[in-house]
Parts: structure tokens; C-alpha cells; sequence
């Protein structure tokens, strides 16, 4: 039984996807003056895995709407689960050049102000 995902939703998806997608495979240049074949403007070097994760997550929205089953792991109306989202998220800075950290914890506050164990004894 296929899920209502929001049509909207998973075209923003497949869009993203896509333009991150595109940004891997620019088409080379070669230079007339030395003949020296150079990358594409603005060419990012994905990873293996990065690149796989994009093509099968593209050709799920594509078939399916959806990107994931258990609802446990996303909203019911979203196209993209939590996690698939933090990673496109995380592509999407290294395509602009930016380094974008994973999930973290958060420090408490005022720990700055805390004195190390062995003081307070």
C-alpha cells in the first residue's frame, strides 16, 4: 500500500538531487592553446559511496514518491527520511566548497566555567 507523499515535495527532492547530481558530472575542456584536458567549471569530486547514494535515492523518488518505507526513520508526508536529509545536507555543503560537520552533541551550559574533577576534591 504506497503512502500519500506530497507531489511537491518529492519534486524539491528529485530537483536537489539532480542539480547535486549534475555538479559531479560536468563535461570536460580541453585547453586550444596546450591541449590539456582540464575538469569542468565547478566540478565537485564526490565520493564513491556519495555518488551511489544520490543515483538510488533519485531512482526511488522516482519510482516509489518515496525514498523510505519505515515510517519510524521520517515523517509519513516527507519524500526523504531524517537521515537522508542530513546527508543531502551534507553533500550539498561540499559542493559549495563548505565543510559541514555530521550530527554532534551539544556541550551543556557553562562548561566552560567547570572546574576539572581533581580541583574539587
Amino acid at each position: 500500500m504506497p503512502r500519500d507523499v506530497d507531489q511537491k515535495k518529492t519534486r524539491k527532492a528529485q530537483r536537489l538531487i539532480r542539480k547535486l547530481a549534475a555538479k559531479s558530472a560536468a563535461p570536460e575542456t580541453i585547453d586550444p592553446e596546450t591541449g590539456e584536458v582540464k575538469p569542468g567549471e565547478g566540478v565537485v569530486d564526490y565520493s564513491q559511496w556519495e555518488n551511489e547514494f544520490l543515483t538510488q535515492v533519485d531512482k526511488r523518488l522516482e519510482k516509489y514518491g518515496s525514498a523510505f518505507h519505515d515510517l519510524s526513520k521520517g515523517r509519513k508526508d516527507e519524500a526523504l527520511s531524517t537521515l537522508q536529509t542530513v546527508k543531502l545536507k551534507e553533500i550539498a555543503a561540499k559542493a559549495r566548497g563548505k565543510k559541514r560537520k555530521g550530527m554532534t552533541t551539544k556541550k551543556p551550559l557553562g562548561w566552560k566555567n567547570r572546574r576539572p574533577p581533581t580541583e574539587r576534591d
